[in-house]
């Protein structure tokens, strides 16, 4: 009997990687996806660490689901992720019906895990046929309990195995891509800023074989994605074993990859994200200018533009080699499209820190980025640091930040009036009220809204841009959708 799989992701796209493949994990065992909680036999929720507060959402997010435990539901809860990998004993504690909590690294593991967590839940029940496991009760702290309660039968597994994962995943996707297809290339991270949870919740950088990565994205591409964006945490420090034996850089794996499926994929898009200043090598930005399937587009966290601000951040790099690096890139590519992180308020940055940043900002000009105010990482060097700015000033500041991103973006995305641009469908419209208006990603990151007859989810059209708002673009379809090479061919 077909079991209904639910997972629910938080996060970076790596996250949505790791979802679809656990996805395939738990497919030979019955499990299929499905879109909503209520009717699930299997709840993950796969979790993400950086944000504020992200161990307090995922308990919010599980007392949902407890109620469904307790009103007699056979229901397995899992929780995966940068939390569970951060947190996973705390969270068995104060959440002891969940079944299973597994780190990043072990997700392989999960239908091991699965038939542990059965036996545990078996023999609890022989040994206490009375037993409650989901009962109301006190317990040692957090606000899912009101006090002191049995303890709970779910397993752990955070280890960091000396194997790695991708050694031990099916090859058969489970579900299919849809038109963007994520594809993991590296993993973990090394550059131990110190603001960053990553480096101990993800582990040190590895990279995959590149003959791996390029049987993979063959999957994807039989599969009916029309972009592959190539993840990890630090994607350019990439160094995996070439089949001849050689470390591949991330510039060779690119022109590899592009030899081997443009021709066979006409559009066919590549991106990777997410980048570091400190691995964008001469060979790397020479490929933004030599490959055209290389989308017109960079996310390149700089974070601020103090190089004392960034020095206490132990980022490896100062405010210049970011400008030089901007400008080799637009040398290569004239249109290439950037985005970036900035933290705000962090410890110690004063008002002429903060306006450096906004120097760099006027100067760099961005298509898009993403700003938040500092907040402390447990465990994290910068949680201990002297002189941590108020939350009035990290307001204020976040506020100017914005302000002139916005602008930026505004301005760039007006500047696409009247430009033909090559959209691919990958999502139906919001609006109920027009059924059907489609939405589409141009080659730069922009939504692109649409409302032309006909279209379809996987579809590439050729849109000319009529306005330019500041999360989107509007336009009109010019010529005949093209539907993906495998969906003509079938």
């Amino acid at each position: 009997m077909a079991r209904k799989l639910y997972i629910k992701t938080y996060g970076c796209q790596m996250n949505v990687y790791d979802s679809a493949r656990m996805a395939d994990v738990l497919a030979p065992l019955g499990y299929a996806k499905t879109d909503s909680p209520d009717d699930a036999d299997m709840v993950i929720l796969n979790t993400c660490h950086i944000r504020e507060k992200a161990a307090e959402k995922v308990f919010s997010e599980l007392g949902h689901w407890r109620k469904r435990k307790e009103a007699g539901a056979d229901l397995t809860i899992a929780v995966a992720g940068c939390v569970a990998q951060a947190e996973g004993e705390e969270i068995l504690n104060r959440a002891p019906f969940v079944d299973m909590v597994v780190g990043p690294q072990a997700y392989h593991r999960l239908p091991e895990l699965l038939a542990r967590a059965q036996r545990k839940r078996d023999a609890g029940r022989e040994g206490n046929p009375q037993k409650n496991t989901t009962q109301k009760g006190p317990m040692q702290k957090g606000p899912m309990q009101k006090g002191p309660m049995q303890k709970g039968l779910g397993v752990l597994d955070t280890a960091f195995p000396p194997e790695s994962k991708f050694d031990h995943l099916p090859e058969a996707l489970a579900n299919p891509p849809g038109p963007v297809g994520f594809l993991a290339i590296q993993e973990g991270c090394d550059k131990f800023c110190t603001f960053c949870v990553v480096p101990y919740t993800r582990g040190a950088e590895y990279s995959r074989p590149a003959a791996a990565i390029i049987a993979e994205a063959e999957r994807l591409l039989e599969s009916g994605a029309s972009e592959i964006a190539l993840l990890g945490q630090n994607v350019n420090a990439y160094h995996g074993e070439g089949p001849d034996g050689q470390t591949w850089s991330l510039a060779r794996l690119l022109r590899a990859l592009s030899d081997r499926f443009d021709g066979k994929y006409p559009g066919l898009r590549w991106r990777y994200t997410t980048s570091h200043p400190r691995e964008m090598d001469a060979d790397l930005i020479a490929v933004h200018g030599d490959l055209p399937s290389l989308m017109p587009f960079l996310h390149l966290p700089v974070q601020a533009g103090s190089d004392a601000v960034l020095k206490a951040m132990n980022r490896g790099h100062d405010a210049d080699l970011f400008h030089r690096i901007v400008a080799d890139l637009r040398a290569k590519r004239p249109d290439i499209a950037l985005s970036s992180d900035f933290i705000v308020g962090f410890p110690g940055e004063s008002d002429k820190d903060f306006e450096a940043t906004m120097a760099l900002v006027r100067a760099v000009g961005f298509a898009q980025a993403y700003s938040f105010k500092y907040s402390a990482r447990p465990g994290t060097p910068a949680a201990l640091l002297p002189n941590q700015v108020s939350e009035a000033v990290k307001d204020a500041r976040l506020q100017a930040l914005l302000a002139l991103l916005r602008e930026q973006q505004l301005a760039f995305n007006a500047g696409m009036q009247g430009r033909v641009l090559d959209v691919l469908i990958d999502r139906v419209g919001h609006k109920q009220n027009r059924p059907g208006q489609m939405l589409g990603r141009s080659p730069y990151m922009q939504s692109v809204v649409l409302e032309h007859p006909g279209l379809e989810i996987g579809m590439r059209v050729a849109v000319q841009i009529t306005a330019g708002y500041l999360t989107s673009l509007a336009g009109n379809v010019v010529g005949t959708p093209i539907l993906p090479l495998n969906r003509e061919a079938a």
